[in-house]
């Protein structure tokens, strides 16, 4: 066998020039001078957007509307739809910055499912609003629809009489999800009893599952409860839905992430009653102070300065009609700033009296982060507020209203909110002579950061109907890395 000559010192330097020359020719082009950087790279639109939405109602009478939106103005092409189970199509947006509107009655609207993709998949966002007008569960029921995840939380639901608190499952994937639920109450894990359901659900391919919290455990009546929802395989969408007798009924959004400072913005201004509700997942107790930051700044609830949550235990504390006729934000620190303990946390909100009550709810949030849209908002006289809160530095933010689903021309509004503050927007930014619901989108120009909320109100008979949607960053780009030449790879 005939050995190949050693490579000697000039050829490799003269493979090595020749190489680098080549890699130079097919280096990627430089990226837009306007493209936004990040320490990672360049930050480029997602290309493909999923989204979950729960079914509606289980009432006959559930009057539901529809709404989506892609936000902006972005060139290309694009597709987007949201469909039933059995493939009918309920919503497909067009083109970005213009909402389309469907609407469906009675107990039959289905879970619904979608993909977005090509210039209306950054920012994709979709929202269904329930209007029950009467029964014990009568009430205002509004829901963003979510990208599918893994790990879910729920702080503020109930396995007590007379309410009705069932967790939606919805799986858009081809493959079985797995789906886990744990509650915990004010002694910690309730755990099973002998006979009672499995907590462990299969959720088939693109169908979606309701569970019923209160059998899963019979002999546990408790009033505050956290629920854990996570998959051991796939992926679902999970919202809450709760019903209380002689109240009202809302969806209740998930929590943001575990964290040890936590902001639940936009209590409205009218609550007759405000209950906390928060849960330290980990193995270490929390001690939080509670703020509610105002138009004017950040107060103490008298008698309510201190909150302490036992790990892996549920506490709940009554704040009443702390915002005491002005919106506000719900501010959770450590005490300890040096030792945070993450937390999650929700609150039940009651406005009204007597048999003209009504409930919603507020989950902490995230920060508006760049941009973020709630879908569904009416035109009608204060029928829509938003809550602005800025923590740790001013924030400078732009509001934009879209056209209607029905036509009119897009309004936008630039505002500063102070740190420390909630600046309530009643009523908020609306489409010049729009008609049809519209979508809301905050842009964070600079400071911040900001959280933030909108409430929409549509009275029904002397009660005031209303439900909570939390401004959540649309991630509508993820983080390119800058490409580098390495020529180790060729050797």
């Amino acid at each position: 066998m005939k050995q190949r000559a050693p490579l000697t010192l000039a050829a490799v330097a003269a493979a090595l020039a020749a190489l680098t020359g080549l890699a130079s020719l097919t280096a990627p082009a430089a990226a837009p001078a306007d493209a936004k950087k990040t320490a990672a790279g360049t930050r480029m639109p997602v290309e493909q957007s999923v989204l979950v939405c729960p079914a509606p109602s289980s009432s006959d009478i559930a009057e539901t509307t529809y709404t989506s939106i892609t936000p902006g103005a972005a060139g290309g092409k694009g597709s987007a739809r949201l469909s039933a189970k059995d493939g009918k199509t309920v919503l497909e947006p067009k083109e970005p910055g213009k909402p389309v509107g469907a609407t469906a009655s009675g107990a039959e609207a289905p879970a619904l499912t979608g993909v977005a993709s090509g210039n209306l998949a950054p920012g994709w966002t979709a929202q269904q609003t329930t209007k029950v007008s009467v029964g014990q569960a009568r009430g205002l029921l509004g829901v963003g629809c979510t990208a599918p995840g893994t790990d879910f939380w729920f702080p503020g639901v109930s396995t007590a009489k007379g309410r009705q608190d069932y967790i939606h499952l919805t799986n858009p994937d081809d493959t079985v999800a797995e789906v886990d639920i744990k509650l915990y109450g004010p002694d910690g894990l309730l755990k099973d009893k002998p006979g009672t359901p499995d907590r462990v659900f299969q959720v088939d391919p693109h169908s979606t599952a309701r569970v019923l919290l209160s059998p899963l455990v019979p002999d546990a009546q408790v009033a505050d409860v956290t629920a854990h929802v996570t998959t051991g395989s796939g992926r679902v969408g999970a919202s809450a839905q709760i019903a209380e007798d002689g109240v009202g009924a809302d969806w209740l959004p998930a929590s943001t992430d575990p964290a040890g400072s936590l902001v639940l913005p936009g209590i409205p201004a009218d609550a007759t009653s405000v209950r906390l509700v928060a849960f330290a997942p980990g193995e270490d107790d929390a001690e939080v102070n509670l703020r509610l930051a105002g138009p004017g700044g950040a107060i103490t609830p008298a008698g309510n300065e201190q909150l302490h949550v036992k790990a892996g235990m549920t506490t709940s504390v009554d704040l009443k009609d702390v915002t005491r006729g002005e919106a506000g934000s719900l501010l959770l620190t450590p005490a300890d700033a040096k030792k945070p303990v993450p937390l999650v946390a929700a609150v039940r909100v009651v406005r009204g009296s007597g048999t003209k009550q009504e409930l919603g709810f507020v989950p902490a949030t995230s920060p508006v982060g760049a941009r973020a849209t709630v879908a569904d908002n009416r035109t009608d006289d204060k029928a829509t507020a938003v809550a602005l809160t800025a923590v740790g530095a001013d924030a400078k933010v732009r509001v934009t209203a879209s056209p209607g689903t029905e036509g009119g021309q897009p309004a936008v509004r630039e505002l500063t909110v102070k740190a420390g503050t909630t600046q309530a927007l009643s009523p908020a930014p609306a489409p010049t002579g729009g008609k049809g619901a519209y979508a809301l989108t905050i842009e964070t120009l600079s400071g911040g950061p900001v959280h933030a909320s909108r409430t929409l109100t549509l009275p029904q008979d002397g009660i005031p109907m209303f439900t909570v949607q939390p401004f959540c960053d649309d991630h509508s780009t993820v983080a390119v890395p800058k490409p580098s030449q390495d020529l180790g790879v060729l050797f």
